[in-house]
Parts: C-alpha cells; sequence; structure tokens
C-alpha cells in the first residue's frame, strides 16, 4: 500500500456527502482520508494473520497447550469484540478524530509493550487490551468513511477498497508473520508497533475534526459491561466445558450467567436515555441480515485458519512460511478481486452477492474435509483457499455496504461498531466450540500422522456453520427477487423507531 497520499495537510472540512456529485472525481482530500482509515484496516488484519501464523511456535516456546493457546487469539477477539459498541458509540459522541487517534497511540504502545512479556497471561492480558484499543479505531475508521462518502457509487467504491486493504494487511501479514516467527514469534508482536505509530502520524495531519455530539448525552456504561461481561461468560463456558463437563455446574452455570447477561443488556437498552444501542436501529433489515451473515463468516474462518496453522505445522511437518504460502492464495485474490466489488454491488445488489459468496465458503470448507494427513496441496489445500478468497472478495464488500446503508450520519459509528461486533463474537464463539471438539478428541492422541481424526470433526464444525450463514442469507435474497439492485440495501422491514421506548 502507497503510503504517499497520506502527506496531504487538510486546510479545510472535507467535502459533506450531499456537496460529491454522483460523478464527481475524488481529489487529493478525499484519497488522503481514504487511505489514512484504510491503514488501520490493514494494519489490523496484518496483525490478526500474522499472530496466526506464529501460534504453534509461541505455544512450544511458552509451554501451553490447544485449549489454552487458543486464548491468544480469543483473548484479542473478546477485548476487540466486547467493547467495539461503546467504541463506535464514543465516535458519534466525542468525535471520529479524537477517538481515532488515541485509540490508534494505545494500539501502537501496546503493540511493542507485548513483544516483551514473558508468561501466557501476560501474553492474553495483552492481547486483550490491544483488542480493547482496536474496538475504538475500528468503527471511527469504517464510520469516517460512511459519513465522508455519500451512500451509492461513492460509498461503495470506497468500501471496496478499505476491504482491499484488509485483505492486502492480511496477506502481507502470512508472508512477515511466515518470515519473522523463524527468527522468533516475539517479532510478529513487535512489528504492528511502529507501523501504528507511521500510521497515526499521518493521520494526524489527515483526519479531519468532526464535532462532538453534546445532544446525544453520556454513555451507557451499564450496557457495555452487561454486554462484555455476556460475552466473556458464554465463551468461557464453551472453552472449558471439554474439561468440566457440559453438564457439569461451572458450564451450566456460565451458560445460565452469559443469558441473563443479555437480557439485562436488552432491558437496560430499551430503558436508557442514551443507550449504547438504539433497538429501533436493529429493524433495519438489511443491518440484521449483514450481521448474522458476518458472524458466521468470520467464525467459520478464524476456526479454520487455526484448524489449517495447526495442521499444516504440526502435522505435516511445514515451517511457519511454508504455512504462510499455504495461506496466500486467499489473500491474494481478495486482493485481486475486491477493487471491483463496487461495481458488483451496483449492478447486481448486495443480496446475491453475498449468497454467492456464501456458497463459495460452504464449497471451500466441504472440500476442505477431504484433507489427510498425507500432503495434497495442489488437489486439495489450494482449491480450498481459492474458494476462500472467492467468498471473501465477493462477501466482505457487499455486508460492509449492506450494513451502513439507510443509517443516519449520527448512528453509522453505531452501525460499524454492530457489524465488527458481529464478526468478532462469531470469532470468539465458533473458535471456542471447534478448540473444545478438537481438544476432546485429541486425548490420548500421541501420534502426530493420528491427530488428522481430531482436527477432521472440527473441520466438521466450520462447515456447518458456513452451511448455516447460506441459510441465514437465503431470505433476503427470496424477498428481493422481484426488487432492483438500487433498492435492495436500503429496505426496511418496520418503521425505524418500533422499538425505541417512548420518552
Amino acid at each position: 500500500m502507497h503510503m504517499h497520499g497520506m502527506l496531504y495537510v487538510m486546510t479545510s472540512a472535507p467535502p459533506t456527502p450531499s456537496s460529491i456529485a454522483p460523478d464527481q472525481r475524488w481529489d487529493s482530500r478525499l484519497w488522503a482520508i481514504l487511505l489514512v482509515v484504510c491503514g488501520v484496516i490493514f494494519l489490523d488484519a496484518l496483525d490478526v494473520s500474522m499472530v496466526g501464523m506464529s501460534l504453534p511456535s509461541i505455544g512450544s516456546d511458552l509451554g501451553v497447550d490447544i485449549s489454552s493457546l487458543q486464548w491468544v487469539v480469543t483473548g484479542y477477539v473478546l477485548g476487540y469484540g466486547g467493547l467495539l459498541l461503546l467504541g463506535g458509540r464514543t465516535a458519534d459522541l466525542l468525535g471520529r478524530r479524537r477517538v481515532f487517534l488515541v485509540a490508534l497511540g494505545v494500539f501502537a504502545v501496546v503493540s511493542m509493550l507485548s513483544a516483551v512479556v514473558s508468561s501466557p497471561e501476560l501474553l492474553v492480558a495483552a492481547r486483550f487490551v490491544k483488542g480493547l484499543a482496536a474496538a475504538f479505531t475500528a468503527p471511527a475508521a469504517l464510520s469516517i468513511i460512511t459519513t465522508t462518502f455519500p451512500e451509492g457509487t461513492h460509498r461503495n467504491r470506497a468500501l471496496s477498497i478499505f476491504t482491499t486493504c484488509g485483505a492486502s494487511g492480511f496477506s502481507m501479514g502470512l508472508i512477515f508473520g511466515g518470515l519473522l516467527t523463524e527468527f522468533g514469534w516475539r517479532w510478529t508482536f513487535l512489528l504492528p508497533g511502529p507501523v501504528a505509530l507511521l500510521i497515526l502520524l499521518f493521520a494526524i495531519r489527515t483526519i479531519p475534526n468532526s464535532p462532538r455530539d453534546d445532544a446525544a448525552g453520556g454513555y451507557d456504561f451499564p450496557g457495555a459491561i452487561s454486554v462484555t461481561a455476556a460475552m466473556l461468560a458464554l465463551v468461557y463456558a464453551v472453552v472449558g466445558a471439554p474439561q468440566a463437563g457440559w453438564v457439569s455446574a461451572q458450564t451450566v452455570g456460565l451458560f445460565a450467567l452469559a443469558a441473563v447477561l443479555l437480557v439485562t443488556f436488552v432491558l437496560v437498552e430499551r430503558r436508557s436515555s442514551h443507550p449504547l444501542v438504539r433497538l429501533g436501529i436493529l429493524t433495519l433489515a438489511p443491518l440484521r441480515r449483514a450481521n448474522l451473515a458476518i458472524l458466521v463468516v468470520f467464525g467459520a474462518y478464524i476456526a479454520f485458519q487455526f484448524i489449517g496453522t495447526l495442521y499444516m505445522q504440526t502435522l505435516l511437518g511445514w515451517s511457519s512460511f511454508e504455512t504462510a504460502l499455504g495461506f496466500l492464495p486467499a489473500g491474494l485474490l481478495v486482493a485481486v478481486l475486491s477493487p471491483n466489488a463496487g461495481k458488483l454491488a451496483d449492478r447486481i445488489g448486495t443480496g446475491r452477492m453475498i449468497v454467492l459468496g456464501m456458497s463459495m465458503f460452504v464449497a471451500a470448507y466441504a472440500l476442505a474435509l477431504r484433507i489427510g494427513s498425507e500432503p495434497a496441496y495442489l488437489s486439495t489445500v489450494l482449491p480450498t483457499m481459492l474458494l476462500v478468497g472467492l467468498g471473501f472478495a465477493i462477501t466482505f464488500p457487499a455486508l460492509n455496504i449492506q450494513a451502513t446503508a439507510g443509517v443516519e450520519d449520527h448512528e453509522q459509528g453505531l452501525a460499524s461498531g454492530l457489524l465488527s461486533t458481529s464478526a468478532q463474537v462469531g470469532g470468539a464463539i465458533v473458535l471456542a466450540v471447534v478448540t473444545a471438539v478438537i481438544d476432546s478428541q485429541s486425548r490420548g492422541i500421541t501420534a502426530p500422522t493420528e491427530m488428522m481424526s481430531a482436527y477432521r470433526p472440527g473441520l466438521f464444525v466450520v462447515a456447518g456453520v458456513a452451511l448455516l450463514g447460506l441459510l441465514v442469507s437465503l431470505p433476503g435474497l427470496i424477498r428481493r427477487s422481484a426488487e432492483s439492485p438500487a433498492t435492495d440495501a436500503g429496505e426496511l422491514d418496520e418503521p425505524l423507531d418500533e422499538l425505541t421506548p417512548a420518552a
């Protein structure tokens, strides 16, 4: 990604959506804003994929098993997913620029500190705090795009580029993660720090001021605490179930606690004068479908990458760099195809794109079930990766477009936070379930060549989740079959304020 476009110094407010004509060319100011916020999604994807490549090395160096190792991923996901709603709301209230800059600075500092920790507990804690910082940068970045570029062709194009940068970051992370792990896994934790500082320097000079929403009131801390605690209880219940027992007092109690906390969250939101989530926004049918879809897409892929990394490095004996090359085709395909996703959305609509992409995921994970203990990269692994890449290239831009369509500017941070939260919740829960399945199946297995019998049930779970995602996306396609692509993203099921408590 070229950074020279970020050198432009803002001297006036950016154009409002209404000031950008449908056929207007973007000036250097618009490109500068877009490239800076794309730098954040590039960095986030870079970080996630690098850490994924280093997991086996972390496990052997720090002496942790599979069930404990997944917390390096889950710790980040919990911090990220648990606070995204508060992060999106904070960006709306305090101003997107302010939240974006502060959170990016915290991300940079914690990245460098996490590279020097020496215990698994501290590493997971550092990842959790880093996830908290990302929970504020991600929705701020996406809402900066959606409030700068008007809904339609301009926004579709901007979100396609946004997705492309994420895919490029993921691909670069695979390469850097594989190479740096050869020298030591700590380098994969260190690298995002300087990159974040570099983006921060450009962001200070580029991102325009956005006003505080003083009329919006305060923060919904009870809502933020209850939804975060609910997620923690749910994931911990799933992760601990294989050891404690699925019907043990601990597991049942944690599931019950998660349910109570979620109910509490809904009650708090209904009665709060300044809710973290205005429940009326959930009556936007496209937003609901996008959130359900991204939950299963992200959940299935995070679990698949976890299994794939262990399979390639533990069972096949590949190096971390060889493993990175094994995953690379998917990221490259997304980077090449995503820039055209906006045009595709303009032509066929986001609903059809999502169903098509979901079908790719189902085919990919079904094919992955054929993977055995003998290397078969060209015949099985490579086609799986290419199908996964096609699924992401088609689905992710469509989900970003659909989730923010029809949402007012003052709630773009909330809509962005909801979408990102759904992705992280899916990642945490599906990874926890798959890890629990693998852990229960691998007991008593000592020979690496026998580990495929433990990995395959996990792949069945991944394939089942992908199939569920396809089924969830079909009603939206059927509902819009008689509608034009231009109108499918803005469809409403009910009035927006139906679920909002009366004042």
